[in-house]
């Protein structure tokens, strides 16, 4: 029987799901995207219609909608799939268009252990 004091939190083999099955590390990379995007968009469109610091208002509003819409998609990516999938699938994406070494052995075919002859093994003293 597991002591008062055991932590369940450090048996978790995963982030635990947080806001429609993304984690906190997922949704924390949305939300910095969503913002270096939002920001000076709405700053600068604010700016032009004479009220800068409205643009602040539309750069929450279009950062939040940017996470619902965004978790609803790594969702649908996500379902029914391992942990991990799709940041394999952009690792091999990323192979594929010449952008990053691809961390995985994606080679099919027939292995050779590159020997062309028979080897011998040592004799042992008895």
């Amino acid at each position: 029987m597991p002591s008062r004091d055991d932590i369940l939190a450090d048996r978790l083999n995963a982030e635990p799901a947080i806001f429609k099955g993304c984690s906190s590390s997922e949704l924390g990379i949305i939300v910095g995207v969503a913002a270096l995007i939002w920001l000076p968009v709405s700053l600068l469109l604010a700016g032009l219609l004479g009220a800068v610091t409205m643009g602040f208002g539309l750069a929450g509003v279009g950062v939040v909608g940017t996470v619902i819409v965004m978790a609803s998609l790594f969702q649908r990516l996500k379902r029914g799939r391992p942990d991990g999938h799709y940041q394999q699938r952009f690792s091999i994406w990323l192979s594929d268009c010449g952008l990053r070494r691809s961390p995985f052995v994606r080679r099919s075919g027939a292995w050779d252990i590159g020997r062309s002859g028979n080897a011998t093994l040592p004799l042992r003293d008895r």
